[in-house]
């Protein structure tokens, strides 16, 4: 994926350190098309601050987080759950942590923007407006 001016707008993250062995096996297992979004996450973990589960705030995106956001290009709000690649399902609004805007959301908190490139090398921006839990 292109960083260039992408990594200016990359804010502080947390990872739950439950999560994070489990993803940093995920980030080096897939090849093809799914490289550069392995890489993507490969990159977003190294710069994550761990928590412990007991110490991570409700605000931050996680698993099962039902995350409410806003692409900045466009003004479209949208709400969907993170998961794990075995839970996607599009229709469901289920994001997976393998796709760019799964990677972008993981460990963002409320009022952050972030900045990243799609699979077809668009720059986006998107603003987490509320984090919870799904239902």
């Amino acid at each position: 994926m292109q960083r260039d001016r992408v990594a200016e707008m990359r804010p502080p993250i947390a990872i739950d350190a439950d999560h994070f062995a489990r993803l940093s096996a995920l980030s080096s297992t897939a090849s093809g098309p799914m490289a550069e979004v392995c890489e993507y996450l490969r990159e977003e973990l190294e710069r994550a601050h761990v928590l412990p589960a007991d110490k991570f705030r409700p605000d931050i995106v996680t698993f099962g987080s039902k995350v409410k956001f806003r692409d900045e290009q466009t003004g479209k709000v949208q709400e969907v759950v993170l998961v794990y690649p075995p839970g996607a399902d599009i229709a469901c609004r289920r994001v997976s942590v393998l796709t760019p805007v799964g990677v972008a959301l993981l460990g963002l908190s409320v009022n952050q923007t972030i900045s990243f490139r799609t699979r077809t090398g668009e720059r986006r921006e998107l603003t987490v407006l509320k984090v919870g839990r799904e239902d």
